[in-house]
């Protein structure tokens, strides 16, 4: 799996974190090809310069591309660059095999932290 860098992650993570450019990129999915911004706009209770700062965040991450003809934009939804992203994060929670697994030398269990006593513990010189 390719690398994807935490700069593109995080991008992509803020944008989808908004519930009404999570719905612009489901209407996208849904309807397919390419939308006028205008059609976007009419389908949200936002007003127009924030339909425009939600599609410019979508295309900004990379979820969205864009195409202008004059005055008007056409969005169509990047699929290939949404799943790449999300496929990624999500390969970090694929669980490790055994020779994978960090074994740390500190305490096993809350119970094990709290019986090792004052070890570890920062002294603050008055």
């Amino acid at each position: 799996m390719a690398r994807i860098p935490l700069a593109d992650t995080e991008a992509v993570f803020a944008a989808l974190a908004n519930e009404s450019r999570r719905n612009i990129l489901v209407l996208l999915s849904h309807l397919g090809g390419e939308l006028p911004s205008g059609y976007l706009a009419a389908r949200f209770q936002h007003s127009w310069p924030t339909t425009t700062r939600h599609l410019g965040v979508l295309e900004k991450a990379g979820l969205v591309e864009v195409r202008r003809e004059g005055r008007s934009a056409f969005y169509r939804l990047n699929r290939d660059r949404v799943r790449g992203i999300v496929e990624a994060w999500l390969g970090h929670l694929e669980p490790t095999g055994p020779e994978k697994t960090w074994t740390s030398s500190g305490p096993k269990s809350t119970g094990g932290l709290r019986r090792s006593g004052s070890q570890g513990k920062v002294r603050r010189e008055p």
